[in-house]
């Protein structure tokens, strides 16, 4: 269910436009910054959840073969997926580098994930903004294709791109944290509503408390950025307030599953298909939509036209199938079983 808003989110603001103005604009952009952010948690949740075998006492190996299958088509799938002209920053290269770079973590104990969580919270924006300030190839925002060189690629995805790695590394190591906890809780459930909302507020207020006493930063990436919590600011108050609404976002699908008691199955088939629906509704917007849409009730009704359908989709393949068609693809091959 919670993958489910992140992708409908995640829709609206590929579709577009943003910044329009008055009330309607502003609900609009909501997803804007947090959207992906929950999208990326969930990754850490879901590896924690998909690996939780290996940490038990006797735990089994490491499935790293498993990991890296999904690793490298994530990666190479999604820097293929950053050519068509759909105008969008795509997330994948990021997941695949990321899930590459969790193997050693998968056995490593809770306070070691708390520390670099909070390690990258603190430091991650601060290697970026040097970075970007400091060293003259990632100087500017590029987004890494597969025809680019290799080396491009790689700083793109941890520096110059919509999602640099070094910062959002901290959200999906929060993710991994959060799924070695019983989110079946409603302990747990009711903290992460709450302190969710504590966060994602506070975060927002104490920036503007900064602003009004250090001024407002200028457009350009530099150290005033740091008293900034706006959307994809990569700053520290932008990652603890966006983290606080993945969290109470999280909370709220957790509860809602309990009390609902399965009642809510066509959001979770959307969710089941994140992956197809994420990669499709990209392709709509190359084939389709680009260039536009030009007003922001036109972006409203192709993002509803785009979700209702997505939605459908993944209600009537679930009904057939266990797994959407990208998603059996990362399950990978199947490994031969061992004689009895």
């Amino acid at each position: 269910m919670a993958r489910a808003v992140a992708i409908i989110g995640m829709i609206a603001v590929n579709v577009g436009p943003r910044g329009a103005e008055g009330f309607l604009g502003a609900l609009y952009d909501l997803p804007l910054g947090r959207a992906s952010l929950l999208f990326m948690l969930l990754a850490g949740v879901g590896i924690s959840l998909m690996t939780r075998s290996v940490r038990g006492t006797g735990g089994t190996p490491v499935p790293w073969r498993m990991v890296l299958w999904r690793a490298v088509l994530l990666l190479l799938g999604g820097l293929a997926l950053q050519i068509p002209d759909h105008e969008a920053s795509v997330i994948l290269p990021l997941y695949g580098l990321l899930f590459i770079a969790c193997l050693p973590l998968l056995r490593a104990p809770t306070w070691v994930l708390g520390a670099l969580t909070g390690t990258f919270v603190l430091v991650g924006p601060l290697a970026w903004v040097a970075a970007r300030t400091t060293w003259a190839p990632v100087s500017r925002r590029t987004e890494p294709t597969l025809l680019d060189p290799p080396g491009e690629i790689l700083s793109g995805i941890l520096f110059t791109g919509a999602y640099p790695a070094v910062v959002w590394a901290a959200p999906f190591l929060a993710g991994m944290l959060l799924g070695r906890l019983d989110l079946r809780s409603a302990v747990l459930q009711r903290r992460l509503v709450l302190w969710g909302a504590v966060c994602a507020a506070g975060g927002h207020l104490l920036s503007q408390v900064l602003i009004l006493v250090f001024g407002t930063p200028e457009r350009t990436v530099g150290w005033d950025r740091l008293v900034s919590a706006t959307a994809h600011s990569h700053m520290p108050l932008w990652l603890i307030a966006s983290s606080g609404a993945a969290l109470f976002v999280l909370g709220l699908c957790l509860l809602a599953g309990r009390l609902a008691s399965g009642s809510l199955p066509v959001l979770a088939a959307t969710g089941r298909l994140s992956l197809t629906i994420y990669v499709g509704h990209l392709l709509a917007l190359a084939a389709f939509v680009r260039p536009g849409p030009g007003s922001l009730a036109t972006g409203i009704f192709t993002t509803v036209v785009l979700c209702i359908g997505s939605i459908l989709f993944a209600w009537l393949w679930t009904r057939r199938f266990s797994a959407g068609p990208l998603e059996m693809l990362l399950r990978g091959p199947r490994q031969p079983r061992r004689a009895s």
